[in-house]
C-alpha cells in the first residue's frame, strides 16, 4: 500500500471519528479503553514486524501489516472523537458563556475583530473580549457606525443564541467561536482608531497582529468602496445580483428576491459558499481552456482568481475555507488522476477538521465544498466518457471543424461540471433547506457560463468607478446586458411548479443516497474500465 493511500485512509478514519462524536455521545471510559487497546495492538504488530513474522496474506496484505494498519485506523478514529470532545469541553467551560441568561447586566471591553455586518436597520459586531479567548456577537442600532478594530465598552444582557425549529442559530455561531450574544446594549466608543507606529501596536499586541490587522483593515475599506461604486452605477435588482456575485454581499436582498433565487436554484451564486467557489473554479478552468489557454496556465489563473476573489470580499472564514478547497480541487484537476485527487481533497478536509471539528456538522459551506469537489472529480469524467467527449476533438477533418469540436468539448465540460456538483450536493441542500429546485440543472447551465463575465465586468466597473464615474459607466454597459439576461432567466423559471417542498427529512435518508452514488461510480469504473489508478 502506497504512503498516499495510507494517508488517505487515516484521514477517512479521523473524519469518521469527528462525525461519530458529532452525532453520538460516546462515554469517555469507552474512548480511553479503545485507545489503550489500540496502542497495545500497534505495539504487538510492531513486534511481529521486527521479528519478520511471516503471517498469512489477507487480500495481498500480510497479517502483521494488516494488524498495524488496522491499529492506526482505530487510533485515528479515536483521535477524531477526542478532538471533537476537547472542543465540546472548551465550549462548555468558556468563562464568558457562564454569564449567559443571567438577570443582571454585565460590562465588557473588547475590540471589533471583523467587518461590521451592516443591514438596513441594525448592524452586527463580532467582538473579541479583552483578556479572554471568547467572542460575542453584538446587535446594535444602524447608527452610529462602527469599524473594524474599534475598541468598545458594552453594557447589557448576555444571552445564549436562539434555536428555532427551522434554524439553529446557536450551532451556526458555534463554528465561529461565538457562544454568547448581546442585543442592543449600551455602547461606548473607547478608541476609534489604532495607535500605529513603526514597531506595531502599543500595548500587548505583537507586530504580526499589527500588520495583519492593518492589511485586513485596508481590504475591508476596499470592499466598502467597491460596494459604494456598485451602488452608484447600478439600480435594483441588478445591484443586488452584482453585489452578491462579486462581493458575496446579499444582506440587502428582500425575502421575495431570495425566494426567486431559491426557486430557480441560483441562490448559491450570490453568497460565498463552498459550492459556489468549487463550481466557479471548475467552470473558470473549463472556460479558460475553451479560450485556448494551456492547462497549466488555466490552473494558475484560476487559483489566483479564487484567492483574489476571497481577499476582495474581506477574507470571511467561510470564504477562506472555500478557497482552500477550491485551490486543492484545481490542483487535483491538474494532477489528472481521480485517486490522487480524492486523496488530496480528503486530506484537506481532515486538516480543516483538526483545526475546527465543528465544521463537519455545523458548516453547510464546508459540506457543500467537500461534496462538490468529490462530485466533479468522480462524476464529471464518467459523464465525459458516456457522452464520448474525447471523440469530439478527433471528429473534425479540417482545422476549423477540429477547432469547433474542441470548443464544443469544453462547453460540454462546463455542463458536466455543474451537473456533477449538483448531484453530489443535492441531499445536503434538501436536508438543510427542505426545498428542491426542479429547474436548477437548466438555470445553472444557462447562467454559469456567463458568471465569469459578470464577475470580470462587475469588478472592473466597481474598481474603476472609485476613480471615475465615466469609466465605471463604460464598463457597466456590458454588465447590464449580462444581468438583464440573468434576470430574464430568473423570471422565466420562477414558477409555482419549479420547486418541491420536502419537510422532516431524516439524516438517515442521506446514507442510502450516497451509497447508491458510490455504487454507481464504482460500477461504471469497473464496467467501462475508465478510471486509471
Amino acid at each position: 500500500m502506497t504512503p498516499s493511500r495510507i494517508l488517505f485512509w487515516l484521514s477517512i478514519a479521523f473524519i469518521a471519528g469527528v462525525g461519530s462524536a458529532s452525532l453520538v455521545k460516546i462515554p469517555q471510559i469507552f474512548i480511553w479503553g479503545i485507545l489503550v487497546g489500540t496502542i497495545l495492538l500497534i505495539i504487538v504488530s510492531i513486534i511481529l514486524l521486527s521479528r519478520k513474522f511471516n503471517g498469512r496474506n489477507i487480500y495481498g496484505i500480510e497479517l502483521d501489516n494488516l494488524l498495524a494498519f488496522s491499529g492506526f485506523l482505530i487510533l485515528f478514529f479515536v483521535l477524531g472523537v477526542l478532538r471533537f470532545q476537547i472542543t465540546e469541553f472548551n465550549i462548555a467551560n468558556d468563562l464568558l458563556k457562564k454569564f449567559n441568561d443571567r438577570p443582571e447586566k454585565i460590562t465588557l471591553n473588547g475590540r471589533i475583530v471583523d467587518g461590521p455586518d451592516v443591514r438596513d436597520r441594525y448592524q452586527k459586531l463580532k467582538i473579541k473580549i479583552d483578556g479572554l479567548k471568547s467572542f460575542i456577537l453584538v446587535t446594535a442600532g444602524r447608527y452610529p457606525e462602527y469599524h473594524y478594530l474599534d475598541r468598545l465598552e458594552i453594557t447589557g444582557f448576555l444571552k445564549t443564541p436562539f434555536t428555532k425549529e427551522d434554524f439553529n442559530y446557536k450551532n451556526y455561531l458555534l463554528k465561529e467561536g461565538v457562544y454568547s450574544v448581546m442585543d442592543f446594549p449600551k455602547i461606548e466608543l473607547v478608541s476609534g482608531r489604532q495607535d500605529y507606529n513603526i514597531l506595531g501596536l502599543k500595548g500587548s499586541e505583537n507586530l504580526f497582529f499589527y500588520y495583519g490587522s492593518f492589511l485586513y483593515e485596508k481590504i475591508l475599506l476596499l470592499k466598502e468602496r467597491l460596494s459604494q461604486s456598485i451602488d452608484n452605477n447600478f439600480s435594483k435588482p441588478q445591484r443586488l445580483i452584482l453585489a452578491g456575485i462579486t462581493l458575496g454581499d446579499n444582506k440587502n436582498m428582500t425575502q421575495d428576491f431570495r425566494n426567486k433565487l431559491n426557486s430557480a436554484g441560483l441562490s448559491h451564486l450570490t453568497a460565498i459558499s463552498g459550492m459556489n467557489v468549487i463550481i466557479l473554479s471548475g467552470v473558470l478552468m473549463s472556460f479558460l481552456l475553451f479560450l485556448g489557454f494551456w492547462r497549466s496556465q488555466a490552473f494558475y489563473f484560476s487559483v489566483i482568481f479564487v484567492w483574489l476573489y476571497v481577499v476582495m470580499v474581506g477574507l470571511p472564514s467561510s470564504g477562506v475555507r472555500a478557497a482552500i478547497m477550491g485551490s486543492l480541487f484545481l490542483l487535483a484537476g491538474k494532477l489528472g488522476r481521480q485517486n490522487v485527487s480524492s486523496r488530496t481533497i480528503v486530506l484537506a478536509g481532515a486538516i480543516m477538521l483538526l483545526e475546527n471539528p465543528l465544521l463537519l456538522l455545523y458548516d453547510i459551506g464546508f459540506q457543500l465544498s467537500f461534496l462538490a469537489s468529490l462530485g466533479i472529480i468522480h462524476l464529471r469524467p464518467l459523464f465525459d466518457h458516456l457522452l464520448e467527449v474525447d471523440r469530439l476533438t478527433s471528429s473534425g477533418k479540417s482545422k476549423l471543424k477540429s477547432l469547433l469540436a474542441k470548443k464544443l468539448k469544453e462547453l460540454v465540460g462546463i455542463i458536466n461540471t455543474t451537473l456533477s456538483a449538483q448531484i453530489f450536493t443535492l441531499p445536503i441542500i434538501v436536508y438543510n433547506f427542505g426545498i428542491i429546485s426542479l429547474v436548477a440543472p437548466f438555470t445553472n447551465l444557462l447562467i454559469l457560463p456567463i458568471v465569469s463575465f459578470i464577475m470580470s465586468f462587475g469588478l472592473l466597473t466597481a474598481f474603476l468607478g472609485i476613480f471615475s464615474n465615466f469609466l465605471g459607466w463604460v464598463f457597466a454597459l456590458p454588465c447590464y446586458l449580462l444581468l438583464w439576461y440573468f434576470l430574464k432567466v430568473l423570471d422565466i423559471f420562477y414558477q409555482p411548479w419549479a420547486t418541491a417542498i420536502v419537510k422532516d427529512i431524516s439524516f438517515i435518508w442521506l446514507l442510502p443516497y450516497y451509497f447508491l452514488i458510490g455504487f454507481f461510480v464504482l460500477f461504471l469504473k469497473r464496467k467501462l474500465l475508465f478510471f486509471r489508478y
